[in-house]
């Protein structure tokens, strides 16, 4: 996910949202247990910042059930409008600025006063902030909750500096980390916590979700194919991508060189949906199903060594792609590369 987007899943920091129910059951699952420090992983569209917010939100309530929080008294209302005195949200300032969490005094000064730009990691005196909050006494007297998402996003100095409160929390504070890349942690602070993995939904479960929060038919089949089958992922697909043809297309698209087709897309997302077009074609040389398209949306052809070659430019390229390129000439490149590879001239024109 680009982390200067908000979560597809940040709709559930509104306490009146109904939970999907395979976060509803996890979020049982993990009341029960005992412990002071749990480490939801996964990729991303299973939840897990939802999951978070909502042992948070249970840990302090102040009617909680075995389900979780009441959702109704003064601690959920708090959590909900981001003001909880005992909730300490760790994550890169873009995402606090996305899911409406707010930036301390000192960080949101610099960044009015354009001393800097809002970071996109979690910068490490946030960090020591968040272990001077764990040795404060809890204002409301539920105690106290960390959350850091997405936990990769702490570089090793950061990392480091939560170690030793992680090892020995001081009172009744309790952390959630989140993580949709959580090999990236390091080994001390995965030791340091009850590992829990993000459940799959099934694609019924899924597609009737995605009915309840408006979403339905081809459009609903064709965001789950685009995402991988990640429900969350496939909501904020939808809602950014409404044509069911702009997926099924897109391959063929790529060969015409067309890169009107794409005109809209920013350069990231045309590169991770090359990414997964590459992959699927991959999957067909070696005689294996195509995960992200309809086999018949799929064009037959490219050698498995150009689509190995395309395959590891793609991913040279991905580690480039949030620099200040000009995204018009970016998104030709990109393009034409594709059509490269495609073998544009088996097609007729558009």
């Amino acid at each position: 996910m680009n982390a200067t987007n908000a979560d597809p899943d940040s709709a559930a920091a509104d306490s009146s949202v109904v939970l999907p129910p395979w976060i509803a059951a996890q979020t049982a699952e993990l009341l029960a247990q005992r412990g002071h420090a749990w480490l939801l992983m996964g990729p991303s569209g299973l939840g897990q910042y939802t999951l978070a917010l909502e042992l948070v939100r249970a840990w302090l309530c102040e009617q909680p059930s075995p389900a979780g929080a009441c959702g109704h008294c003064a601690s959920c209302h708090a959590i909900g409008v981001r003001t909880h005195a005992d909730v300490c949200v760790l994550m890169p300032e873009t995402w606090m600025m996305g899911l409406g969490w707010p930036l301390s005094e000192r960080a949101q000064g610099e960044i009015d006063d354009k001393k800097r730009k809002p970071s996109k990691e979690i910068r490490v005196d946030a960090m020591r902030d968040a272990v001077e909050f764990s040795q404060r006494t809890s204002a409301r007297g539920r105690g106290k909750a960390v959350l850091v998402f997405p936990a990769e996003n702490m570089n090793h100095v950061t990392a480091n500096a939560l170690l030793k409160t992680l090892e020995e929390p001081p009172g009744d504070v309790k952390f959630v980390l989140a993580s949709e890349s959580a090999h990236q942690l390091l080994p001390t602070i995965r030791s340091r916590c009850l590992g829990h993995t993000m459940r799959w939904p099934d694609a019924a479960a899924s597609q009737a979700w995605l009915k309840s929060q408006g979403v339905e038919g081809p459009l609903a089949q064709q965001a789950l194919l685009a995402t991988g089958g990640r429900p969350q992922d496939a909501l904020a697909y939808a809602n950014a991508r409404p044509d069911p043809a702009a997926w099924s297309g897109f391959s063929k698209a790529m060969a015409r060189g067309d890169v009107g087709w794409v005109r809209d897309w920013s350069p990231s997302e045309l590169l991770v949906t090359q990414q997964k077009l590459c992959h699927d074609l991959l999957a067909l040389c070696v005689g294996a199903e195509p995960r992200y398209f309809a086999a018949s949306d799929l064009l037959a052809g490219p050698s498995l060594g150009a689509l190995t070659q395309w395959s590891q430019a793609l991913n040279a390229q991905f580690r480039t792609i949030e620099h200040p390129f000009n995204a018009g000439l970016l998104l030709e490149s990109l393009v034409s590369q594709a059509q490269r590879v495609l073998s544009p001239s088996r097609l007729p024109s558009r």
